[in-house]
């Protein structure tokens, strides 16, 4: 695909993924989920080694995708998208799980990311997508931890970070599960959780 002239300007350092020099084209990393319908926008500049790899499909050579500890620091959205659904593919690979534990994804990209993850655009357009403070897409029976301190109104206690919550259920809100803590079911934000392996 041709690179329109903002993202060519915008790459021209090199391969947005892995930063090589050399022939680019542009690939749209989808519409599942992304904020704006702006092609643009969902448009990134790749090289030759990078590209053949993003199809959810494609086999993947790690050691040419090293350049995912920069990217998935991009500014670009479309970039972390990209970078953080390859990561999640290499999740066999220890400095790629380090990588996902440490990243934060604003929660418009996290979903974003997680909505065109597997099957692709397979499941209703208005499936509603939960994710962690990582990113990392929670299902209902999952078990997470708390990454801070949360007062609890009503009912008179701190839930404390590291608490683990187990068996969580899904809401009608991306933004909150339900779960037990000290026996007592409440709902917490999604943006305070880790889910656990």
């Amino acid at each position: 695909m041709a690179l329109p002239p903002e993202i060519e300007a915008r790459a021209s350092t090199g391969c947005e993924l892995c930063g090589a020099a050399g022939p680019l084209a542009g690939h749209d990393v989808g519409a599942a989920g992304a904020p704006s319908d702006d092609a643009t926008s969902r448009m990134i500049a790749v090289c030759g080694a990078c590209g053949p790899q993003l199809p959810s499909d494609a086999t993947l050579t790690p050691t040419s995708l090293f350049g995912l500890q920069e990217s998935i620091w991009s500014d670009v959205a479309a970039v972390q998208v990209a970078s953080f659904r390859l990561l999640k593919r290499l999740s066999q690979e220890s400095w790629a799980r380090d990588l996902l534990d440490q990243c934060y994804l604003d929660p418009s990209v996290a979903a974003w990311a997680a909505a065109g993850e597997g099957e692709g655009d397979a499941g209703p357009d208005d499936a509603l997508v939960f994710v962690d403070s990582n990113g990392t897409v929670l299902s209902a029976g999952d078990t997470v931890t708390l990454i801070k301190d949360l007062n609890v109104k009503g009912a008179n206690f701190t839930a404390k970070r590291g608490t683990t919550v187990k068996n969580i259920r899904l809401t009608d809100d991306p933004e909150h599960i339900e779960g037990r803590v000290n026996k007592v079911s409440i709902y917490l934000k999604t943006c305070f959780l880790k889910k656990l392996s």
